[in-house]
């Protein structure tokens, strides 16, 4: 695996902005303690959100994400999405529009990677669980695939209204289209669903709202898959998760 750290102009953010990638190369032949190598033209690729405390980095000095994702042969991008819930901000920047339009854009035109539906994949923690969520259900034909770990299922939780002034203004009016109660419904209308993984431990703060939107997509007609274990909102959990969710998505 290769790691490029890769930093370009966003026009949609207006500014310079960065986001760390891993992406396979050819054959890692003498390389110790490296089995996984590819040969394909174009990589599958995964989007993965980080959380409301971490930047792009943070995958990768939390976790061996570089290593397990070696084992499949793709492509992850962990770009960078402060702390916007992955939303067009009412005082901010559109990060939703940044994420899931010109990111892919930019990382196509750099990187041998596939934008084909059947080769795109996003997943996030908390806040980027919820980001992931509502990317593949806002835009079901770009995404096959999503999971959250340990995601904020409900941003109407009262858990996060100070940071969440400048991302929905002040009187915290959230559009049904960045509900995933709303969106799941909706979404579930189309002939075309992603498949959806969802990850929680059961000592997570937020392990409530997580079983009643597990439940919401039991009711309706997705590919659901949910696993939960003893764990907390911490990354002991994530490092251990992730690696389901690789295996879910590419195996």
């Amino acid at each position: 695996m290769a790691l490029i750290e890769l930093k370009f102009y966003s026009q949609m953010l207006g500014m310079q902005t960065e986001a760390y990638v891993v992406i396979p190369q050819k054959s890692t032949i003498g390389e110790i303690g490296i089995k996984g190598s590819s040969d394909s033209k174009e990589y599958k690729c995964l989007y993965l959100l980080h959380g409301l405390s971490d930047d792009h980095t943070i995958w990768l000095r939390r976790t061996s994400i570089e290593r397990y994702a070696a084992d499949y042969g793709v492509c992850v991008v962990m770009p960078c999405g402060a702390r916007s819930f992955y939303t067009d901000m009412k005082y901010g920047m559109k990060y939703f529009s940044y994420i899931t339009e010109e990111l892919p854009s930019v990382i196509s035109e750099f990187l041998k990677i596939s934008t084909k539906r059947e080769d795109t994949y996003i997943a996030g923690l908390s806040m980027g669980g919820y980001g992931a969520l509502k990317a593949a259900l806002k835009k079901p034909e770009q995404y096959c695939a999503a999971a959250g770990l340990s995601s904020v299922a409900d941003i109407k939780c009262g858990l996060f209204d100070d940071v969440l002034v400048s991302v929905f203004g002040e009187e915290q009016n959230v559009p049904n289209e960045d509900d995933l109660f709303f969106l799941a419904e909706k979404t579930n209308e189309n002939s075309v669903k992603p498949r959806i993984y969802m990850g929680e431990g059961t000592e997570d703060f937020m392990y409530d709202d997580n079983i009643r939107l597990k439940e919401k997509f039991e009711k309706l007609d997705y590919d659901f898959t949910y696993r939960e274990s003893s764990g907390a909102h911490n990354w002991a959990f994530w490092d251990e998760y992730i690696q389901y969710v690789l295996e879910w998505m590419f195996k």
